[in-house]
């Protein structure tokens, strides 16, 4: 039986005008809704699907004087797999400015009944959902969605079902096209999901853990996450992972299927694959330019939409980690205050256009805002970061159409420059699987320990995490669990490193970063990696200057040629690979060096490829590689960087 609540606030004083502060901009709503009643909460509310199982929601109401009021009212809706109880935050902001706010336990997920399994259903259950909310006595009609990671993605899930009554979204950091970035990623497998089934998923909220002595084995499971990750593959029915069947089933599968089809196509929320059954709703998607889904948000979802649809598509790129839109620093990189943003604010602006009608401006704004990292005096802040600095700017579309592709080449003896390769013999290094390339930072989410165990490096102590998200310098430190020794990565055998000159003037790289690469191995197959670096010269406060990471990615080579379809190298023969990072948009300053660093491992941001060519995540031998980069005139690796012209 659901229950009903009131939840009390302290009364505004009446202000004559009210301004919403949106710091990207600058802009202030002169027109925007207010704050002026109480909230009652219906909590435990069934909603039945059309399979029979119940969804479990908490409706937050309009209230006067602890009654809800009467009339319609437009809604806003979460679908969450991480307890519909983390709705009351924004709720409490938007009730009382005259919304419905809708909290939603997805299937298979704390209290609601059925079975999980990523964006399966979702896509059914939120159409049914938002049916239902739409023909209740005490909704306008209007729906609008919220939700951060996955619940970002069950918005993509919803638009995809095209249900009625679906007004407009805002994905924040949404999952989404998880089949080429975000689980497989070119083909390697993206550890974090084994820390959110062992950490996250499996011990909060599934069904296996409501027996309280189950969800204590998945505790213990969860400490050894770093066990687990250093010592895989994971195979069904080895692990107290058995105790989560729907859980183990789905990391197990994901582990072992690396083609591109339609195991992940038709997944539920891949946006790309089914653009054309997307509702054409205004949407404002948000992202970050170190968030894990960031490349979804910007290269894909974004683009793909605003050129097929005829709603208004919106996009805005910050400096920020997964979530960490209402912060100024991304790992030890601090930007100023201007990065951080009111993002209820910021909703609420485009809530008031869309749900309540209101002439907040939303519209009339140019589709794309950005983040333009760079630009600082590298202090070291109080906090102890790096102050890089930046800006916001807005613009006309992405990619930017000013960009100039300008190729930095790779050479001999560490040179990265424009001039194009002559005659260069290649460089081989080689691969231990026993000993990958340590994670420093990167586009990471899902990556927390234990919060009873939680320690990160942006404070002092150990990080007990599984890896740290963001903006590094890239020197091993004891606090990493992956790191052998306090080296730089820079100093390792295993690690190609070129960069150029120091810049003589400030250069600006804003848009997709790709690599073109000319590779052999001995081995049937292996994995490169490559990764975008700022070099900071020395300053006082940084003696030994600054590594700081800017992107990253992998391609795992049997992907080569075709993410749908595995083919194994013959070793010796040279392939071409292209590896293409998530995207930025950061000011290189004159004096700094650009350096790109080639590998073949970047642990446990992914999984460690064996180099055996054994089918994925069902490997029983490990074995060395001989790796080896072409950097000639018929094989010019190189990065192609989006330079944006000075102004």
């Amino acid at each position: 039986m659901h229950r009903m609540y009131l939840v009390t606030l302290r009364p505004m004083r009446k202000l004559r005008i009210v301004f919403v502060f949106f710091a990207v901009t600058g802009l202030f709503a002169q027109n925007s809704s207010q704050s002026k009643y109480e909230i009652v909460v219906d909590r435990d509310v069934p909603i039945v699907m059309r399979d029979g199982v119940k969804l479990v929601c908490d409706i937050y109401r309009p209230a006067l004087d602890g009654k809800a009021v009467e009339g319609k009212f437009p809604v806003i809706l979460e679908r969450t797999p991480y307890g519909k109880r983390t709705g009351e935050s924004w709720a409490k902001y938007f009730v009382p400015r005259g919304y419905i706010g809708i909290a939603q336990d997805i299937r298979g997920r704390y209290a609601s009944e059925g079975h999980w399994w990523p964006y399966r259903d979702d896509g059914r259950d939120g159409y049914d959902t938002v049916k239902w909310i739409g023909e209740q006595p005490w909704s306008s009609g209007k729906i609008g969605t919220v939700g951060t990671s996955y619940p970002g993605g069950t918005q993509h899930a919803l638009a995809l079902a095209n249900p009625p009554y679906l007004t407009t979204m805002i994905p924040a950091d949404a999952m989404s096209d998880y089949g080429v970035y975000g689980v497989r990623h070119n083909g390697a497998f993206e550890l974090r999901w084994l820390n959110w089934i062992l950490n996250i998923g499996g011990p909060e909220g599934s069904d296996a853990a409501r027996d309280p002595e189950t969800q204590q084995g998945l505790l213990r499971l969860g400490e050894q996450v770093r066990e687990y990750a250093k010592g895989l593959p994971l195979r069904p029915g080895t692990t107290p992972l058995k105790l989560a069947p729907d859980y183990e089933n789905w990391l197990t599968q994901a582990m072992a299927h690396g083609d591109y089809d339609d195991f992940w196509k038709d997944s539920g929320d891949d946006v790309v694959a089914h653009v054309a059954d997307y509702k054409d709703i205004p949407v404002y998607h948000l992202g970050g330019w170190y968030d894990s889904w960031g490349a979804q948000v910007a290269n894909m979802n974004y683009v793909v939409l605003s050129k097929n649809k005829k709603s208004l598509q919106r996009l805005i790129m910050g400096p920020w980690t997964h979530g960490g839109r209402t912060r100024s620093y991304a790992g030890e990189a601090d930007f100023g205050p201007d990065a951080a943003i009111d993002f209820l604010g910021f909703e609420q602006r485009w809530f008031d256009h869309w749900l309540q009608g209101m002439d907040t401006g939303v519209d009339r704004e140019p589709p794309v805002r950005i983040f333009v990292m760079g630009g600082g005096d590298a202090h070291k802040t109080p906090e102890g970061r790096i102050f890089v600095g930046g800006h916001w700017r807005e613009e006309r579309e992405w990619p930017l159409a000013r960009t100039v592709s300008t190729d930095y080449f790779v050479h001999s003896r560490g040179v990265l420059s424009t001039v194009k390769p002559g005659s260069e013999s290649p460089t081989s290094y080689e691969f231990d699987p026993r000993h990958p390339v340590p994670t420093i930072g990167g586009n990471i989410s899902s990556h927390n320990a234990p919060p009873s165990k939680h320690n990160s490096l942006e404070r002092p102590g150990d990080s007990e995490n599984l890896m740290e998200q963001g903006a590094y310098d890239q020197r091993c430190r004891v606090s990493l669990w992956t790191c052998e020794d306090t080296r730089p990565l820079s100093a390792r055998n295993d690690v190609l490193v070129f960069e150029t000159e120091p810049l003589q003037q400030d250069l600006e790289v804003t848009g997709r970063l790709i690599v073109k690469l000319w590779a052999s191995s001995s081995a049937p197959d292996t994995d490169f990696t490559a990764k975008l670096i700022d070099v900071y010269p020395p300053n006082k406060d940084f003696p030994a200057g600054v590594d700081l990471n800017v992107g990253d990615s992998i391609v795992r080579a049997r992907y080569g040629k075709s993410l749908e379809h595995a083919e194994l190298m013959k070793p010796g023969e040279v392939y071409p690979f292209t590896i293409e990072m998530y995207p930025t948009s950061l000011v290189f300053k004159r004096g700094h060096r650009l350096r790109l660093d080639i590998s073949s491992s970047n642990f446990p941001r992914f999984d460690v490829n064996p180099n055996t060519g054994e089918p994925l995540n069902d490997n029983r031998r490990w074995t060395v590689a001989t790796n080896t980069i072409y950097h000639d005139a018929q094989h010019p690796t190189h990065i192609v960087l989006p330079v944006i012209p000075a102004r």
